[in-house]
């Protein structure tokens, strides 16, 4: 079994409490799931939220017909959750009412299920997030060595579970094809009435081009020939679906440093190369400083998600066209990073330190990245 971060349920199930698990399909969360029930010494009970018998139960709002679905066991785990229906009056009329109830929902669009879920699980919930496979959990069970010796593989292929354990190139390309066409898309455009799948693809295909780069939605508005707000909109999907997330910039100027623009980042290298049909190896491709850079600031990005470090992410660009690849930003202290896919020399931009003062300056290449992204020291 690949390593995961989240490795007992006693660590994440909270008291009188429902635990959500947002992930995009094909991430592994019920593969996790089962085996954290296998694990646990409960007496559980997992299913489908497409299950259409547990969908008229879960969704029925009769107290005495869920008290009935609950007997026997003292966990209830519903997979693919946002398929049901009023999913969140259900998992509250049992969290309050039936002593004990252990309750696991798991969703693969944090957009549909929060809407479902909301309102009536309002201090009766604990969220937490898979994302693929990170260097951090890989760790877990590699050593450093077999993950450096890998590194050009997850920069082209990215680290969804079927794909790391995929045997051959051909057989990697294919899982990436059918997870970008039939289940992440898929997934997006069940979600709302999308009249024109083919601009969202080419949203897609811009943005894979524009990884590392400043992002316009006006831009991206004029070479869609669709409106902004509309272009705001597949963004806000393509968030919540756990496809990419967005990097804003860090400013107090203005006038004189880049605020109105942000940076979009793929949750995982594949998908990236997948959209755009690119999986050459890095010595025939012009585009490895993108990839190392997506790479790296996922990777902490996963990072900050799992070990609840409330951080928050920047990147850093003036006018004159000095700039920063990442800042991070906690409790008022700030780090600065650059990513370099071969060791280089650098230093802090001397007009980021004039303004902001000396900082922490870190370059992050393919011989220490490492360091900066276990999960357990």
């Amino acid at each position: 079994m690949l390593p995961r971060y989240y490795n007992s349920l006693e660590e994440i199930l909270p008291k009188n409490r429902v635990l959500i698990i947002y992930g995009s399909r094909r991430v592994g969360k019920t593969f996790l799931l089962n085996h954290l029930l296998s694990l646990s010494g409960y007496k559980y009970r997992i299913d489908s939220g497409e299950n259409f018998r547990v969908k008229e139960v879960l969704s029925s709002g009769d107290f005495n017909l869920l008290k009935e679905y609950t007997e026997g066991a003292e966990l209830i785990a519903i997979d693919e959750a946002q398929e049901i229906p009023e999913i969140g009056k259900g998992l509250k009329i049992l969290i309050d009412h039936v002593p004990g109830i252990k309750l696991i929902a798991t969703g693969s669009s944090s957009f549909d299920l929060s809407q479902k879920i909301g309102e009536p699980l309002t201090g009766r919930k604990r969220v937490i997030k898979l994302f693929p496979l990170s260097q951090g959990e890989l760790l877990l069970g590699r050593s450093a060595f077999e993950l450096k010796e890998a590194l050009p593989e997850f920069l082209v292929f990215g680290s969804y579970p079927e794909v790391l354990t995929a045997a051959t190139k051909q057989e990697k390309m294919e899982i990436l094809d059918e997870l970008i066409g039939s289940y992440l898309l898929k997934d997006i455009l069940s979600l709302e009435n999308i009249r024109n799948p083919g601009v969202l693809l080419k949203l897609l295909k811009l943005l894979s081009f524009q990884v590392s780069n400043l992002v316009s939605v006006n831009e991206l508005a004029r070479q869609l020939q669709v409106d902004g707000k509309t272009v705001n909109r597949y963004l806000d999907l393509l968030e919540k679906t756990f496809i990419l997330f967005k990097i804003p910039s860090y400013s107090s100027n203005p006038r004189k440093e880049i605020s109105k623009k942000s940076k979009y980042f793929f949750f995982d290298n594949g998908i990236r190369n997948g959209l755009i049909m690119q999986f050459g190896g890095l010595s025939n491709r012009n585009d490895v400083g993108q990839l190392w850079e997506n790479f790296m600031i996922s990777e902490l990005y996963t990072k900050n998600a799992y070990l609840k470090l409330f951080q928050q992410f920047y990147f850093w660009r003036n006018y004159n066209g000095s700039e920063i690849d990442l800042i991070i930003e906690k409790d008022g202290k700030i780090e600065t990073f650059e990513f370099k896919w071969v060791k280089g020399k650098g230093r802090l931009p001397m007009s980021f330190e004039k303004k902001y003062g000396k900082q922490s300056y870190r370059i992050v290449n393919n011989k220490n990245y490492l360091e900066y992204l276990k999960l357990i020291d």
